[in-house]
């Protein structure tokens, strides 16, 4: 089955979890998209939703679909949010930041009584950093220094060219040979000066739905 199919058949089903009257937090990203549409079908057939988006991208397309949308700070706790991942690991701790929101979207899942990852099937490693670099938040000023502090960390980082977040700041992405311990890694390269936030996501994921040929796979973290 084509990947977009598999991202669609995960995205719908994850707005299953979705109840009437919930604020629902409004990943970033290809897969989201497929959610974005589906939530906004039921928008317009009367559920009741108020949608916090992770990105301005995300709210353009949720407002173009006509889904009520507000703030963290007007909603500061969130009842679930749907968020794509790059790479999921056997314990369900993610890579995300391909759409360069990795800061907003750690932000709103940190604020969420549920997170729900959705994702086709080639996005699941045994270890993160396999496939995918990790996406480094930095402030612009010094980047270089602080790109020469994180190839300490890693085996090499790249600017990401004609980028800036929706926060202001320039993203570099970090390539590893696996990375064998995310929780420690997340936290040294949040220790760097000039770095903002990174797109190792640990401990956060309470549910992954994986769109596979085979159908959809549901993934649960053991409490």
């Amino acid at each position: 089955m084509e990947t977009e199919k598999l991202k669609q058949l995960a995205a719908e089903r994850a707005v299953e979890e979705v109840a009437s009257g919930m604020i629902v937090g409004l990943g970033t990203g290809s897969t989201i998209y497929y959610a974005l549409l589906k939530l906004g079908e039921q928008v317009r057939d009367g559920f009741n939703i108020i949608g916090v988006p992770t990105s301005k991208q995300t709210e353009e397309i949720a407002a173009q679909q006509g889904i009520p949308l507000s703030t963290l700070r007007e909603h500061p706790v969130i009842d679930l949010t749907i968020d794509g991942a790059d790479e999921v690991n056997p314990t369900l701790d993610l890579i995300k930041g391909a759409g360069g929101a990795l800061v907003r979207e750690k932000i709103i899942a940190h604020a969420s009584k549920r997170l729900v990852i959705i994702v086709d099937e080639g996005k699941l490693v045994e270890q993160l950093g396999s496939n995918f670099p990790v996406p480094v938040e930095v402030v612009p000023f010094g980047w270089g220094s602080t790109q020469l502090a994180l190839n300490q960390i890693c085996r090499r980082s790249t600017l990401r060219p004609d980028f800036v977040s929706d926060n202001g700041n320039y993203i570099l992405d970090c390539t590893f040979d696996g990375i064998p311990d995310p929780a420690a890694t997340e936290s040294i390269i949040n220790n760097l000066p000039g770095v903002v936030e990174n797109g190792l996501f640990i401990n956060r994921t309470d549910q992954v739905i994986i769109g596979a040929d085979s159908g959809i796979q549901i993934l649960k973290r053991e409490k």
